[in-house]
């Protein structure tokens, strides 16, 4: 059963050795995120799972391991996921975690109470909402406690500077996902239309739908702490703690 959840953008400018001088632009993100873990952490679960938009839909296998040298500085995510040898052998095993969850180890990474092998699981961006609910609904049936950081960006066309320039439509999206997440509305959440959201660059789409499935049915205290479009993007925080 799920019994918290956290909601978190992935940017890689979170990371500070990446972000370099900009990097204190983001201070309050890294700092919602930050406070959003320690509640999530603070549960006392069974299980934490992390959920982000990846190539392919399922979880991914204990070990996996991310990096940000694509991004232009080299750090393996967790920090102690140097390429290793496989079998023996002089192949190294190569990163296989997409952004979303390279950044979701990360966060975590940061918090002294995490679990060292979290359930890693991608939702593919083109996946349907039943399909995302059904996910989320195995999801927190897979022990008593179970926790979810779903890891996702709101519309990148917030502004002429976005990376997708500006759309009208999309300040009035993001206000209809961070009510949801306001008021813990998974119905709101699963009326979300792919395609809509694909126009819209929302990488978190397909995550929220899979926490929507995750929470359907339960009664929760949802707040969001962090709201704001940064660089043409709006990144939301938001917190899930079941209150029955």
């Amino acid at each position: 059963m799920l019994v918290a959840a956290a909601v978190c953008p992935h940017p890689p400018l979170l990371v500070p050795d990446l972000a370099a001088g900009a990097a204190a632009e983001l201070d309050g993100l890294r700092a919602a995120c930050d406070a959003a873990l320690a509640s999530l952490l603070a549960a006392d679960v069974d299980l934490l799972v992390v959920v982000g938009g990846a190539p392919a839909t399922g979880p991914f296998p204990s070990g996996a391991w991310g990096s940000l040298a694509s991004y232009g500085v080299n750090i393996p995510v967790p920090a102690h996921s140097a390429p290793r040898s496989c079998n023996g052998g002089s192949d190294s095993v190569p990163p296989t975690l997409p952004l979303s969850l390279t950044i979701g180890r990360w966060l975590l990474d940061r918090q002294d109470s995490a679990p060292a092998e979290p359930v890693l699981v991608g939702v593919n961006a083109d996946a349907d909402a039943m399909t995302c609910a059904s996910l989320g609904a195995t999801l927190a049936d897979g022990a008593p406690r179970v926790a979810m950081l779903a890891m996702g960006d709101a519309s990148a066309r917030r502004s002429l500077r976005g990376p997708g320039y500006l759309d009208e439509r999309a300040a009035p999206y993001d206000e209809v996902v961070a009510r949801a997440l306001a008021g813990a509305d998974t119905a709101a959440l699963l009326t979300l239309d792919p395609a809509v959201s694909a126009e819209l660059l929302v990488a978190g789409r397909a995550a929220w739908q899979v926490l929507a499935g995750a929470a359907e049915g339960g009664s929760w205290s949802a707040e969001v702490t962090y709201d704001e479009a940064p660089y043409g993007v709006t990144y939301l925080v938001a917190t899930w703690i079941r209150t029955a």
